[in-house]
Formats: structure tokens, sequence, C-alpha cells
């Protein structure tokens, strides 16, 4: 396609007229693949004499192919050519640097996904090519070339050690040149906004070059500190007031105070990760001294000197003052920057940190005017990274952790007075705003004073007098804000049980109350309330009014908190939750298309209705499990949850997935039959395993296991769809993609175990393809667990048909193999002594019954190896049931050695913590050494707990308490012994043969497991005897 013809298609693309827009948009599509193709489209971006739009729609058409086919996620697209990659390559930073804004950012992002793919391997001269405009004299061409240079060092930002060389090499080339730049800028007179815009690109650079580990140009102190002066330059320097925008939202990301942002997040990441010599690497050890002692304390008077701003009612950005206190609270834990601290602590806590937490005019004209929003921005932990408040109280509680033996009782004696103030003045004149401040210090506080002598003794008065009372205020901020207090404190133990009562009644009250931030705040405190009450019958005589009122506001608004409620009240009521679990269900699938919906249309990227959505979809969960002894019910649910299910496992629902995955395995595994309705979710799952979602394989596992094991003959017979067809297509493929790690794949052989344990008899035909497929994997299998679950597929054979599946391995060519494998993993152990594979029980009981099956093949169905090789399978199976019964016995032993410990716990728990907070107390004066000492100490105890002496650790691969499997009943003792009773009857020549090639301790073990067999048949025996008394039992009643 020629260029007036493309910018023909491109003019028709923007054309308002749906149909000519579709027409020039397949024109595009159709030619994406041509040779010139990308390259036309990036010399129309250049053209000046091109209409602005047609340039535009030309450079977002020209970001989402290079997105979508410079590196094809998809193997049978072509891709773009070689020449047209070179091409671009050639001409694309020379077209950033000339590109308006609004297509800059468009080859921007192009930049980013070449960069990604081809440098330095296939793109070695860009960093050439930057450095060059870099050095040049003209402002444009420094600006393309830092706008590339930030998007070449983010590539390297998150990268570990061994993938930064580049990286290093990109410092050494530009910062030298960086640098000089940096100090011009800063020598400008009356500098304009423009070049706030390049001390900012310069700025992240710095940032992401540094992110992980400070480049080994920096150590130069030299250097190092002409970086710093450049720092402390910007943070000393007054912003422009000439310029400033006057809307609030456009002022606070104005470039100079952009500047001033990025300085500071790179001195609190500098002081935060490389200033502290004690917690740093022996390489950075010397830089740290550097820092601390030239530059920590530096910085720190420069802070206080941009606070100071708070403290005389000027203007700061939110999240300036947010990163500002975040330095200071970096220098409460590190003893040289607390003592230059400390002759300022009353200023910096009574004149910039308390006046920060109180209710503010923002804050009131947010209530008033956008309730939602205020709600929104309290519980969004987004906002918590912005927010001068949360950035305060963060202050706080690392002052009163770290600091607080000095600092604790000053601060509280200032909101004590802060109360007695409020109580004092007359009704009209009440410090409301103060006071809610007081109240979230006491609450920000909760844990430190729940657990410290003389406050925790105090605490049930101090609740009493100045925070209950708040319940009936005229002020709704401090009606919220006594309601998220009650909360905090509803664990604690009262004197008098009444106050707590009184209390969460007083929150129930105030779901009603008419301002939708205090019921909000009333809803997630009561949270709180249901969890620490020892009386559930305070809450049954109102639970219906709580469940009405909490869906009332759960209609209004979007918040994953208030979901957390319900989940609580559910799981402490479990099954009493019976009667409203139908309505519950409802009220949630309701919510939940609501909050979808929210989600889809917003356009302020805001996530609370996505977080609210998945809050829905995960208390349905918790309902669905509190009800599961009652069958019956899951019926009645599912067509409300079906709709759910159905578009969810599509790839709508990528972001709520593992939700939606374990409400189908709630439906598919408690409810009494798996309906048609519910099998048709089969395809969907297999679909989504085949296109994006084998990151679930784990979670997709439980529901197709249920599918066949609690629908086997829907499973078996069914032919529209096939279904053992369409899982034998999705496991072949998974377990042939070489792209995939091995734990990606271990769903896979448990699969194969299901359909063979389940179908035992009825899938011959499959046998030698799951055994084809398994073995296959095998042989490039790294991980000792996979090896385990595919060698257990061979078992599950054995045992599901030895003499087919012996006749398939003899087949492929692989008995002598195999066999020579299986023993060479039965054997191994570790330096430990431990066995290297198979450690779980269910590993060990799989290999058993699939060797023991063996013995009793007649010799005419067995292979010439393997028929001389026998005496070694029957060691093998002994040697694994010693194992098994080992195991066992140590897992009830441990089991009650749990039990014990939880009762020790319990009594540590209701014990008093005064001695745990005096230590603490008595460390504080220690500071830095002693959180360092601590921390070395807690490392190696932590150390100690994770063995190396293997890639796989033992803790992957503990049984599944919850796991079911149909051999699960078949005890493989009595399963052995009953195959040996079975020989000696059948086949005496071999039975006293195996029996004759066993030494002593072989004979010891064989008679020892003959008399446990015996046994469990009588401990089985008597079980069935006791439930089927029990049953009786309960039908008479």
């Amino acid at each position: 396609m020629d260029l007036p013809t493309l910018a023909s298609v491109l003019q028709l693309a923007l054309s308002t007229n749906p149909e000519e827009r579709k027409a020039g948009e397949e024109r595009l599509n159709q030619f994406q693949h041509a040779p010139g193709h990308l390259v036309g489209l990036l010399q129309i971006i250049v053209a000046n004499n091109v209409d602005l739009s047609i340039r535009q729609v030309a450079s977002i058409y020209f970001k989402n192919v290079s997105a979508r086919e410079w590196t094809p996620r998809k193997p049978e697209s072509p891709g773009v050519s070689d020449g047209d990659k070179a091409t671009v390559r050639e001409h694309l930073l020379e077209a950033i640097i000339h590109a308006p804004p609004i297509i800059r950012v468009q080859l921007g992002e192009c930049l980013k996904t070449v960069i990604h793919a081809d440098y330095p391997e296939q793109w070695p001269v860009l960093l050439l090519a930057i450095d060059g405009n870099l050095k040049s004299q003209d402002q444009q061409r420094i600006f393309g070339a830092l706008y590339a240079l930030r998007i070449l060092t983010r590539k390297y930002e998150f990268k570990d050690e061994d993938e930064r060389a580049p990286v290093y090499s990109i410092i050494n080339t530009t910062f030298p040149v960086l640098l000089e730049i940096f100090k011009y800028l800063l020598s400008i007179q009356n500098p304009t906004v423009e070049i706030a815009d390049l001390i900012k690109l310069i700025c992240k650079i710095f940032w992401s070059s540094s992110y992980l580990e400070i480049p080994k140009l920096l150590h130069d102190a030299n250097i190092f500190t002409a970086w710093m002066a450049c720092f402390h330059n910007l943070l000393e320097r007054p912003v422009p007031v000439e310029g400033q925008p006057t809307d609030p939202e456009q002022r606070k990301v104005w470039g100079w105070w952009k500047v001033k942002k990025w300085t500071l997040h790179i001195m609190n990441r500098l002081y935060n990760r490389f200033g502290d010599p004690k917690m740093s690497k022996p390489e950075n050890k010397g830089f740290a001294q550097m820092f601390q002692k030239q530059f920590a304390g530096k910085f720190l008077e420069s802070y206080m000197a941009l606070l100071s701003v708070v403290r005389e009612g000027g203007y700061l950005p939110d999240r300036v003052i947010n990163l500002a206190l975040q330095y200071l609270s970096t220098s409460v834990s590190k003893s040289v920057t607390y003592q230059l601290l400390k002759p300022q602590l009353d200023v910096v806590l009574f004149e910039i940190i308390f006046p920060l937490m109180c209710f503010n005019d923002a804050d009131d004209e947010l209530w008033r005017d956008d309730p939602h929003e205020y709600v929104r921005k309290g519980y969004d932990i987004i906002e918590d990274m912005y927010s001068p408040r949360t950035a305060a109280i963060n202050f706080i509680s690392e002052l009163v952790r770290k600091r607080g033996k000095e600092n604790l009782q000053k601060f509280l004696a200032f909101i004590v007075e802060v109360f007695k103030r409020y109580d004092e003045a007359p009704a009209d004149r009440k410090p409301y705003r103060q006071k809610d401040g007081g109240l979230l210090a006491v609450g920000a506080l909760s844990d430190k004073l729940k657990h410290t002598e003389p406050y925790k003794s105090s605490l049930e008065l101090m609740l009493v007098q100045h925070v209950y009372p708040e319940f009936g205020s005229p002020a709704g901020h401090l009606r919220a804000k006594a309601a998220w207090v009650a909360g905090q404190y509803a664990d604690i133990s009262f004197n008098d049980q009444r106050n707590f009562s009184a209390a969460m009644h007083r929150v129930v009250a105030a779901l009603k109350d008419p301002e939708l931030p205090v019921r909000v705040d009333s809803v997630v405190a009561l949270r709180s309330f249901v969890e620490s009450c020892k009386d559930l019958n305070e809450i049954r005589p109102i639970l219906p009014q709580l469940l009405d009122e909490f869906f009332k506001l759960m209609n209004e608004v979007e918040n994953e908190d208030l979901v957390f409620t319900l989940e609580t009240i559910v799981e402490k009521f479990d099954e009493e939750m019976a009667p409203y679990a139908l309505g519950l269900c409802q009220n949630l699938a309701a919510a939940f298309w609501k909050c979808l919906q929210s989600a889809e249309t917003d356009e302020d990227d805001d996530d609370s209705g996505a977080l609210a959505a998945v809050g829905c979809l995960r208390a349905i969960g918790t309902i669905l499990e509190s009800v599961n002894g009652l069958p019956h019910l899951f019926p009645q649910m599912e067509p409300t949850l079906l709709p759910i299910m159905q578009r969810m496992l599509t790839t709508d629902g990528q972001d709520v997935f593992e939700e939606v995955l374990e409400i189908v395995s709630y439906m598919t595994y408690f409810s009494p039959t798996i309906s048609l309705d519910m099998w048709s979710l089969w395809p969907s799952m297999v679909n989504a395993m085949d296109e994006w979602a084998i990151d679930y394989f784990e979670n997709i596992l439980v529901p197709l296991d249920n599918y066949i094991s609690r629908s086997t003959e829907h499973f078996l017979t069914c032919q529209e769809p096939n279904y053992q067809q369409s899982l034998f297509k999705m496991m072949s493929t998974v377990m042939a993609d070489e792209k995939l790690e091995d734990r990606d794949i271990e769903p896979a052989p448990k699969l194969i175990e299901a359909v063979l344990q389940n179908c035992r008899g009825r899938v011959d035909e499959w046998l030698e393809p799951y055994l084809r497929i398994s073995l296959e994997r095998l042989r490039k299998t790294k991980k000792n667990y996979l090896k385990d679950l595919l060698m257990e597929v061979v078992a599950n054979a054995l045992y599901y048909n030895a003499g087919l599946s012996l006749n398939i391995l003899q087949k492929l060519g692989v008995t002598q193999e195999i066999f020579q494998v299986w023993f060479q993993m039965l054997y191994a152990t570790k330096k430990s002594g431990k066995p290297v594979h198979f450690i779980r029980e269910h590993d060990k009981k799989v290999c058993i019954l699939g060797l023991a099956n063996l013995l009793l093949l007649p010799a005419e169905a067995m292979p010439q190896e393997l028929q001389s090789g026998l005496d070694q399978v029957f060691k093998a199976v002994l040697k694994l049931l010693v194992a098994y019964k080992e195991q066992r016995t140590e897992a009830a032993k441990g089991a009650e050695e749990v039990e014990d410990e939880d009762a020790d716990l319990d009594g540590w728990r209701s014990g008093d913590d005064d001695d745990w907070e005096k230590e603490l107390a008595d460390d504080e004066d220690d500071g830095d050494e002693v959180d360092t000492q601590k921390l070395q100490k807690l490392a190696a105890q932590a150390k100690s707990f994770h063995p190396h002496d293997d890639d796989d650790s033992d803790d992957d691969f503990t049984d599944d308490e919850e796991f079911q499997a149909p051999i699960d009943n078949v005890d493989p003792f009595i399963f052995f012994s009953d195959i040996m009773n079975a020989m000696s009857t059948t086949d005496p020549a071999r039975f006293q043969a195996l029996s004759g090639c066993l030494d002593f301790q072989h004979q010891a073990m064989a008679h020892g497991l003959s008399q446990h067999a015996e046994e469990r048949r009588k401990e089985i025996e008597k079980e069935m005897t006791e439930k089927s008394q029990s049953v009786a039992g309960m039908r008479e009643q």
C-alpha cells in the first residue's frame, strides 16, 4: 500500500460514520503483515505535511501492531519482517525527538516494545545514538534522548543482578554527561516548566538505574557528592510561584512539583535501602557509611524546612507531604538521624503530625458533596500512598514502636489534653476536628496500647468516657470515627461485659445512620465485634436485621471491606446461615453484577468496583463452604450462580477466575448430583486452559476431578461433547509444551490418576495414550515432584490393569527403562537420609498398589526381564509398606503434638504480655544495633527451616487432608496381604520363591506387615460396625 493510499485509509479509520470506520480498520488489518507496512506507518507519523489527527491515529496503530507482532505470541503469525524491524530501529529515535507530545507517547510505547525485545543484542547502536544526542546543544534533541534513556533504563529497574550487566554499561556511558546537563539546568535563572520536564526525566533515569543496586560509578565519593549536590539544590530551592495552575488537580501534577516529588522519591529510596551500614551488603557498606555520615542529616534538615510549610498553612501537594514524612519515619529508626530529629520532635508531633491527622476542610467538602468518594478514598490502599494522613499515622506508629519509651507517654498526654479541652468546651464550640484527630491517633496505636501497661488496663475506661459517647455526636465524622475506634478495640478483655454489648449495639444502630460514611465504618467495625463476641446469642436475634441493612448498604456502595464483614458473620454462624443462604447468594450475585458493570463503565480507572466484585464472589464461596453439610441447598442456589460461572469462565473473568473456580468446585463437590447445566461449564474451563489459563491449572484441576469422580457415568458416556477426548487433548497439549515449567504441569498427572482410579476397567483405550504422553514428559522432567507424579501414572496404570499396562510398556519398548528409573527413584536418598522421591503418604500408597498388583500376574503375561526381577519388586513393596506405616504413625503422633501445642498457645495468649513489652522497651535504647542483631538471629533461625540439600522442599509435598481418591478405601496392608494369600493358593511355587529370597531383615518386615494387616482388618471391621450402629440409631430417632 503506497503512502497516499495508507493515509486515506487512516483517514477512513477516523470517520464518525461507523461503517466507514469499520471498513478502514479492516483494510488496515488486512495489510498488517505486508512487507513495508510498519515502515509506511512510521513515514506518515513523521510527515509534517500530513494532518496531525491522521499522524496520531497512525501512531496508535503503529504502537498496537508493534506490540502484537514484533515478538508474536501466536506461532502462526508471521510477525514483522527483519527488514522492517531494521528500518524501524534505524529511524525510531529520530522520530521520537521530533514528535509532538500526543504522538511521542505512542512512539515511546513502541520504543519500549522494541527495547525489551531487541536491546542490546539486535540494537547495540541505540546507546551510542542516545549518548550522541545528549551531547548536542539542541534542547529538543536532549529531551528526546532523555525520554528514550528513561525507557531504556526502566527495562532494568527490577532486574536481578545476573540480568543487570547492560544497565551498568548504560550508566557508565551516559551518567557523566547527564550530570553536566543536570548542573547546567539547575544554573538557569528563572527556569521555565520545560526545564522542569528535563530535570524530571533525569531524576527518573537515576531512579531506574539505582532502584535495586547502587551502580559502581556512584561509589566514587566525588561523583556521588556531585549528584547529591544537585538533588539537595532541588530540595532547597522554592518552587516557582509564577505559572502554577490555580486548579488543584493540575497544580499537584505541575512540572516543578513533580520534580520535587521525584527528588523525595530518590532520597527516600537511597536512605531506606542503601543508607544503613548495618543492613547493607558487604560491598555497599562503604557507600552506606558515606551516605549516613555526609548526607542523611543534611537532607533531614531540608525535609524539615520543606514540612515547615505545613505549619505555616502554605501549599504542598499531598504526595510531597507523604514522601517527606516517609523520610522522617526512616530517620526515627536510625540512631544518627534520630538524634538530629529528637530536639525538633515536639514541633513535628504537635505542629505537623497531629494537624494532619485531624478532619479538615477538604474532608468536610468531600463528605458533604460526594460521600461515596469519601468512602472510596478512605478504604483505597492506593490513596494511602498519597495521603499525608496515612504518612502521619505511619510516623507515629514507627515512633512509638522504635522509640516508645521516651515518646509514647508524651504523645498520649497530648491526646488526653485534646480530649479534656473537647469535654470542657461548650456544645456550640466543641473542637470536633481535633477530637477526630485524637480518636484517629488512639485507634492507630491500638496494637501498641493493647499490649502495654499502664495503658492496657485503662482502655475500657477510655472507650467508655471518650469514644462511645461520640456515637451520639452531631458531627457525622465523629460518629464514623467512634465506630472505627470501637472496632479497633473490640477484642480487648472487658471487665464489664455490658460495655462490650453496649458498644456492639451502638455499632449495629449506626448501620441506620443518615450519613453513608458512618454506615460503612459501622459495618466494617461490626466485623471485629462479631469475631470477638463470646455469646452469639447477642447477635442471633438481630441477624436478619443485620443482613438486611448490610445488603441495603451494598446496593449503595462498592466496598470489599463490607464483604469481609459478611464473610465473618457467615463463618461464625456456619450452618445456622442455612435459612439465609439462598437469599445471601441472590443478593451477592446481584451486587456482583452491579459491581462488574461499574468496573466496566468506570472512566476514572478506579478499581473499587472490581475489588468489590471479587469480594462478592469470595463471600459466595464462604457461604457455600459454610453450608456444605446441607447438600439440598446447592441445587437451589445453582440458577443464581450459573450465569456468573458461565460468563466469568471466559476471558471476561480473568480477574476473578480463581474465585469463580472455587465456586465451581463447591457446586460440583457438595451438590447431590452434578446437573447438565453444571456440565456445560467443562468446555469453558478446557478452552481457557488451551488459550490463556495455564497459571490456573491447579485451580481447574479441582472441578475437573469432581466431574470425573462424582459424575463418572456422564463423563464416560456423553458423546456431545466427548469429555474424555477433550480432557486428553488438553493434557497432551500441556504435557508436550516444552515452554512450560515442571510446576505448571503437575496437575496433569493428577487428572490422569483421577481418570484411571475412578474409571477402573472402563477406559482401556485411553491407557496407552496417557502412558505415552506421561513417559515422554518424564524423560524431559527435572523437578523431583513432577517425576514422582509421572511415575505414579505408571503405578496407577498397573493398579488399573497390570497385564494391559505391561503389554503397552512392551509395545513402547520402555519396560526395562521404566522399572530401572522407578527403582532408582525408590532407593534415592538425600544427605539427611530422607527419601528424595515419593514423599507423601499418597505417593507411597499408589506405588504399593501398582507394584503389588504385578505380583499376581501369570508368568505368561509378564516380560522375561520382569519375571527375573520379581524378587526386587517384592522387596520394594515391603520397603514402601514399612515407610508408609512409619509415616502414618509419625503423622498421628504429630497431630497429637499440634493439639498439645495449641493448648499451650491458648494459655500463652491468655497470659500477660508485659514481659514481652518490657523486653521491647529495654531494646529501644539500643536502637539500630539491637534490630540488626535480632534480624540476623531470626534470619539464621529461618534458614534452619529451609533445607538446601535438594531443589525440592518436603514442604511442597505434604498430603492434602481434603484430597479424596477412590483408593482412600483401599488399605495397602490388607491389599498386599490378600495378594500374598491368593498367591500362596494359586501359585505356591512363586510364593515359595519370593519368600525364600528374603534375608532375615526382610523376613521380619514381611512378618510384621502381615500381623499389621490383620490388626488393620479388625480395626476396619470394628469401625464399620460402629458406623452401622450409629446410622441405625439415627434412623430410630
